[in-house]
């Protein structure tokens, strides 16, 4: 790709490398990569060592009990992964009635879902790896038993968090959660060393028995055994049955490059929806209010869609196919005016997930998420084990006529997403935005910044992001220029700046330039980010 050096003042230089590289939100988890890499893996075991490290070195986010998809390039193909799990087969919105919810709550034992992210590691070292899986996961055992110092937007996090729940979580189910990441009666500071014995031995495990152990074997006993002692709903059986699932990657053409996402449950297709509605809008211009204003629009009508339609595939009320085609996309273009629209307003939780990329010399590359939902998750970690698991029932409805409706067995609207660009049937390479319903909204900037602007990897994270909330709100980061936050005020839009950089995502780039095979990468100044090379 070429790139246009943009006057827009960039954080970080934008990094190269030609045999290898991975970025990541965490100096640690890079480096875990890039020494399996030198190991003799490839780019799917540095994503996997990574990830597994990220689990350790960025508990605040993600887990051994959450979730994960990936977009994987091998010889010339994509592939996706979907390793999300379902919810108990043995809950229901009437039993989650039954013990006084109006809604699904957001902790507890209750929102607990089947947890995917080991049994995507596993999958994803079968078809993909080089190393065993036991061999990948060492630098992440080694963190959580040598223990490391928190960077300081993790221990900002960690700190939120737990002020957070020593207020809110006073029961005993909540107790094990203290003891792994408050050992101290606190939360550890920035640049104290932590460490998590419990977690290392649960890694040790899962890589000697390639996850089994996690779904059939003695961890997926403590898990089920703990979450039933709390009146849980997951099961021995629920564990046991999972699978990971291969699915095709959906994608659209946005100016000449192909955009892919994993196809639903994931809401990676609002942004591909946003995209082909505001390519029906005219050409861009650099920071330009017309511009954003079309833009936010445009993601408006794809969200108030992903919303109202996204669940399982079998049971969405439209087809994929038709929410990604071009008639689509013109109709709902031809509804946006010149100023703010008050769409179906949907209250937009803030989440908490890392992502991940990679990249080897032999052309291999990896988008990776990995989350655990609204930073801990449910708050419940089994005893002595490290595992935090997540709380992805939360997104569940309990009205029988939406398309979301909690059932067994099912899985719901997941907000992590992993994204994709080719072009002409080759690899420019993969990114991502992690944070919650500012992912497809971190797609969809990244993707104009890239393409319409030509920005490099690292300036097209940089450039000032907006989120849009609910009805006209629209967040804005404090560096979005002031001429343009007016100018959009005038068009109607309930401009409001906000200093919590989390708010807007955190994302990590990698290109390739298809004729030197040259790598270019770029990581988030919003966290402590970093691009591990070789």
């Amino acid at each position: 790709m070429d790139y246009l050096l943009h006057p827009f003042g960039s954080k970080r230089n934008t990094v190269f490398a030609k045999k290898g590289m991975v970025a990541t939100s965490q100096p640690l988890a890079a480096q875990a990569g890039i020494e399996i890499m030198h190991n003799g893996g490839n780019a799917i075991d540095a994503a996997i060592a990574a990830a597994a490290a990220l689990t350790v070195v960025e508990p605040t986010s993600n887990g051994i009990g959450g979730d994960a998809f990936a977009l994987v390039w091998v010889k010339d193909k994509l592939h996706g992964l979907n390793s999300s799990g379902p919810s108990p087969k043995n809950i229901s919105p009437e039993a989650v009635k039954a013990l006084g919810f109006t809604k699904m709550p957001v902790h507890g034992v209750v929102p607990i879902t089947v947890p995917g992210a080991p049994a995507a590691w596993a999958e994803l070292s079968r078809k993909f790896g080089k190393l065993p899986l036991s061999e990948v996961l060492k630098p992440a055992i080694r963190y959580a038993e040598e223990g490391y110092p928190l960077t300081p937007i993790l221990g900002k996090y960690w700190k939120l968090s737990y002020d957070k729940f020593k207020a809110s979580f006073t029961t005993e189910e909540y107790q094990a959660w203290f003891d792994t990441f408050a050992p101290n009666g606190k939360a550890p500071e920035i640049g104290e060393v932590w460490t998590s014995p419990g977690h290392a031995a649960t890694l040790r495990e899962i890589g000697e028995t390639d996850a089994r152990s996690f779904y059939e074997g003695p961890l997926a006993k403590k898990i089920t055994d703990y979450v039933q002692q709390h009146k849980g709903f997951l099961a021995a059986e629920d564990l046991a049955a999972f699978k990971p699932e291969w699915v095709d990657p959906v994608s659209v053409n946005y100016r000449g490059y192909d955009v892919w996402e994993i196809p639903p449950n994931g809401q990676g297709m609002v942004a591909l929806m946003a995209l082909n509605i505001f390519k029906k809008l005219g050409e861009p211009k650099w920071q330009d209010a017309k511009t954003y204003h079309k833009q936010i629009e445009a993601m408006k009508l794809a969200f108030t869609d992903g919303k109202e339609f996204i669940t399982e595939p079998e049971e969405m009320p439209v087809s994929v196919e038709h929410l990604l085609s071009e008639e689509y996309a013109a109709k709902r273009a031809e509804t946006i005016g010149e100023n703010a629209s008050l769409p179906f307003p949907y209250e937009l939780p803030k989440g908490g997930t890392v992502y991940l990329s990679a990249a080897d010399e032999e052309g291999n590359m990896i988008s990776y998420i990995q989350s655990n939902y609204m930073g801990f998750g449910s708050g419940i970690v089994v005893p002595d084990t490290g595992i935090s698991l997540q709380n992805r029932g939360a997104d569940f409805s309990l009205e029988e006529e939406h398309p979301n409706v909690l059932k067994g067995g099912k899985r719901t609207y997941h907000t992590i997403i992993p994204g994709f660009l080719t072009k002409n049937g080759k690899a420019v390479g993969p990114f991502g935005v992690m944070g919650g319903y500012m992912q497809p909204q971190g797609h969809f900037q990244v993707v104009t910044n890239t393409i319409d602007y030509l920005l490099n990897p690292q300036a097209a994270l940089d450039v000032p992001r907006w989120q849009w909330i609910e009805g006209k709100t629209v967040l804005v980061e404090p560096e979005f220029p002031n001429y343009l936050a007016q100018a959009l005020t005038r068009k109607g839009h309930q401009i409001q700046a906000s200093t919590d950089g989390g708010a807007f995502g955190r994302g990590q780039i990698i290109w390739r330039n298809p004729e030197t095979g040259v790598l270019s990468g770029g990581t988030e100044a919003r966290t402590d980010g970093a691009i591990a090379v070789w």
